[in-house]
């Protein structure tokens, strides 16, 4: 456990570094439009709030502004760089699906959204298994099955079109399809307006402009904040595999490998999604495999048994002598994952993995929200969860600074809406990525350090629950 305080230890110094050290002397990228307002014609758009980027996270947000009591006659424009998204139920499964936590299904049902996607499908999680290849070192979650689910499993585009359907029933919401970004030029003093000037010509200005625009956030460009990131060099595989038996798929698993984490997550009882963290190489490798090849490779990847370094068994025995001691668990029990038998046909794609957080996400009159604010490592699941716990708690700011007659800009609640979620993503992020970084090694101490730690944090109940708590987000609550 020290050296996963070390390691966020050190990753916090250098958040702190860059907020201190550069953010006075960033280059403001969209210095060239500053003086947008004065090219605006005088029938230019107005809108209470803008929110740029109509994906999962912008469209559920946008949906969220509607349905608060406090924010419904707010008016709100939605602008979406592609087309309209289009979605057609089918037996297939999508090959991108999200793991959402209780804290993202509350916000969808708050919204009115998750009767949509319980009216198609969904799976529950009640149990996950994590454990460590060099070691055999687990942890397990909800291994009772009492609780609460811990997860549910939902398609992108499902999730993305029950969203888009509640939207539609939102009279205070407009949207606009296809509007690439021309220029932005947001308020040099308080009380300005934002303004947003479209490649077709289209002028819109607002009180509040929000960018929910992904990881290349032009929002962000405009506001001139260091932007902290790295790339892993790895890639995810996604697909959907078909288990080798029927069985009641309720659990996650994921299996940390020297290259990256491989996991898996229930579907139906014959059908589970992937998502494999390996090199670019060994990705770009894998997905031109025959579909018996790749499937080699993966059930080697979840079952392979690796080398045992004398040490590493020496120093995990005295840890369980030590739990039988104390009367703790020693984790010893575990569930066998299951072997896979096939992959949809075309069902495997990939995507490059990579770090990034925005120092501000806030200034006055705009913020950011999800991938425009950070980006995480898959390896935990929470970047969709992450970018919802945002939603919530900007809502709330939001219709706190109404309530008390404060314009929807105002710093002073913006602000309270940066600090609250910093506290929570930054946190959840090092953690993430100092996991990353954990399980690359494979030298002795750092394969016994980090199988001590998953081994006593699997041993005490109190820790795994504060774990899953926090994961859950339950500390924000929407403002209806």
């Amino acid at each position: 456990m020290a050296v996963f305080s070390e390691a966020m230890s050190s990753s916090r110094c250098v958040f702190t570094y860059f907020s201190r050290n550069y953010k006075h002397t960033v280059l403001h990228p969209c210095t060239i439009v500053r003086n947008a307002h004065s090219a605006i014609s005088d029938n230019c758009e107005n809108y209470d709030i803008i929110v740029t980027g109509g994906g999962l996270v912008g469209t559920t947000l946008a949906c969220a502004l509607a349905n608060n009591k406090t924010l419904e006659s707010k008016s709100v424009l939605l602008l979406e760089g592609g087309n309209k998204h289009k979605y057609e139920p089918s037996e297939r499964y999508s090959n991108r699906v999200v793991a959402l936590n209780q804290q993202s299904r509350t916000l969808l049902s708050s919204i009115g959204a998750w009767r949509h996607v319980e009216e198609v499908r969904y799976t529950p999680v009640r149990k996950m298994q994590v454990w460590d290849a060099c070691s055999d070192a687990m942890i397990t979650f909800n291994e009772d099955y009492l609780n609460n689910e811990i997860a549910y499993i939902v398609e992108n585009d499902l999730l993305l079109h029950a969203v888009d359907k509640q939207l539609s029933e939102k009279d205070s919401v407009k949207v606009v399809y296809n509007a690439k970004v021309e220029n932005i030029s947001l308020p040099e003093t308080p009380g300005e307006n934002s303004a947003v000037i479209l490649q077709n010509g289209g002028n819109f200005e607002s009180k509040l402009l929000i960018g929910a625009d992904g990881i290349n956030s032009r929002v962000r460009q405009a506001m001139g904040v260091q932007h902290v990131k790295w790339n892993y060099d790895q890639m995810g595989i996604v697909g959907t595999v078909e288990l080798s038996e029927p069985t009641e798929n309720i659990v996650a698993w994921q299996r940390f490998l020297p290259t990256g984490p491989v996991a898996l997550l229930p579907l139906t009882d014959t059908l589970s999604s992937l998502v494999w963290s390996t090199t670019t190489v060994e990705a770009k490798k894998l997905l031109k495999m025959s579909d018996e090849d790749f499937v080699d490779r993966l059930n080697d990847a979840l079952w392979k048994v690796y080398p045992k370094d004398g040490f590493v068994e020496s120093g995990m025995k005295a840890l369980q002598q030590i739990l039988e001691t104390l009367s703790l668990q020693t984790g010893v029990s575990r569930q066998l994952q299951p072997s896979i038998s096939g992959v949809v046909e075309n069902s495997r794609a990939a995507f490059p993995l990579g770090f990034g957080h925005s120092v501000y996400y806030a200034k006055p009159g705009v913020a950011l929200v999800g991938d425009a604010a950070h980006r995480v490592h898959p390896l935990g699941g929470q970047g969709l969860n992450l970018g919802l716990g945002d939603v919530t708690v900007l809502v709330k700011m939001l219709a706190e600074s109404v309530r008390n007659g404060a314009t929807l800009g105002d710093m002073s609640y913006l602000k309270k809406y940066e600090t609250s979620r910093q506290r929570h993503n930054v946190p959840t992020m090092l953690a993430m990525d100092a996991l990353h970084r954990l399980y690359k090694g494979t030298a002795a101490p750092i394969v016994l350090a980090r199988s001590l730690g998953l081994q006593l944090t699997n041993a005490i109940s109190p820790l795994k629950r504060a774990m899953v708590h926090h994961a859950s987000d339950d500390d924000n609550n929407i403002c209806q």
